[in-house]
Order: C-alpha cells, then structure tokens, then sequence
C-alpha cells in the first residue's frame, strides 16, 4: 500500500500536465502490445508458409505452389502468390519481378504501421514533461512572490521539487517508448528481409526452370536437325 500511496503522491504532485503525459503512455502502451502480438503472429505464420512451398518451389512444381499460396493469407503467401499468376503467363524473370516488387510495396506499410508514432510519443513525452515543469515554476515564483520571506526558500523548494515531478514522469514514459521502437523496427525489418529472401529464391527457381526447359527444347531441336542434314 505503501507503493501505491507514493505513485499516487508522485502523480498528483506534478499537476494538470501528468494527465497528456499519462495518456501518452498508454496509448504508446497499447501500440506496443498491438504490434509486437501481430509481428509475431505474422513471422511465425510466414515461417510456417516457406517451409511447406519452399520445397515444392525447389521441384519446380509451379502449379501446386500457385495453389497452395490461393488457399493462405500470409504475407509470404501473397508475395509469392503474386509472383506465381505472373510467371505462369510470362515466364520471363523481369516481369515476375516487378509484379513481386509491386506487392512488396503493399505488404511493407502493413508491417510498419502504427511502429513510427512510438518515436513521436516519446518525444512528445519528453516535451510535455518539460512543458508542465515551467508551468509549474512560472506558479512557484509567482506565488512565493508574495510569501513571507522566511517562508520563501522552503516553499520554493518544495514547489520546484513538485514541479520536476513532469520532467520526471515525462522521460520515465519516454526512454522506454525510444527502446521499443528500436525494438519492433527490428522485428519489421526481420520480417522484411525474410521475405525479400523468398522473394530471391522464388525468381531463381523461375530462372532455373526456364534455363532447363531452353536446354531441353534445345536437346530437342539438334538431334532433329542432324537428322534433316543426313
């Protein structure tokens, strides 16, 4: 009980400006829990896709990747997806490519919404701590102003120390929320980078299977002429 009377004490001490800092912290809060819950969630899931497709992608079995990736709602799924309908039109590496690219610049402002306001709330944290600790010197000196001098230092003090109470509470919400951005943007570009992997090992598999087929059609095409020459 003891804690809590001192966090209230802590709190009410700093004045009107606690309450933005406050709400600051819980909406930051909030975006933590969301972001990290769904990054996971979508890591794990796209972990999971890969390890059954990539195999069938290494056989070369386009088709029933293209059907495995229609049936799934991950990330990497609709990456590779989005390179599978290209590639069974064109086959021709560019093209799958771009298609790929341009999925890719749906897929990452998914993964990274919501992360950038943890920078912003941090600041805004460190700010509003400032702002409610001048606020709250600008009251001291105007009330010890008219104070008995023998009561002016006392008073003064205690008001400043009360005062810092925002500046306080202000970076104690913001150092964290600095730290958990770092966090989830390494977390974002983790998820980004495997599926750039994928994406680079899905073309490769397209450009090894065309160079196969170019070398069979070839095989194909010399015996024949060989035979029109006899």
């Amino acid at each position: 009980m003891g804690f809590m009377y001192s966090i209230v004490g802590f709190f009410s001490g700093g004045g009107l400006a606690m309450f933005p800092i406050a709400l600051v912290l819980a909406v930051g809060t909030a975006i933590t829990v969301e972001r990290y819950i769904t990054l996971t969630r979508l890591g794990a899931k796209n972990r999971k896709a890969w390890a059954q497709i990539q195999p069938v992608l290494a056989s070369g079995d386009f088709d029933k990747a293209r059907a495995m990736t229609q049936n799934d709602s991950t990330a990497i799924s609709q990456l590779l997806g989005s390179g599978l309908a290209r590639q069974g039109s064109v086959r021709r590496r560019e093209d799958v490519e771009v298609a790929m690219e341009e999925c890719m610049m749906e897929i990452v402002p998914q993964l990274e919404k919501r992360t950038h306001y943890l920078a912003t709330f941090a600041n805004l944290a460190t700010l509003l701590g400032l702002l409610g600790t001048v606020s709250g010197l600008i009251h001291a000196f105007g009330a010890v102003a008219t104070v008995n001098p023998a009561d002016k230092a006392n008073l003064l003090s205690a008001s400043i120390s009360e005062a810092m109470n925002c500046t306080a509470f202000g970076l104690m919400t913001a150092v964290p929320l600095v730290f958990i951005h770092a966090f989830l943007q390494t977390k974002t570009i983790e998820l980004v980078t495997g599926l750039e992997m994928a994406c680079t090992k899905f073309l490769n598999a397209v450009t090894e299977r065309s160079t196969l087929r170019a070398q069979g059609r070839l095989g194909l095409v010399q015996p024949q002429a060989q035979a029109a020459q006899a």
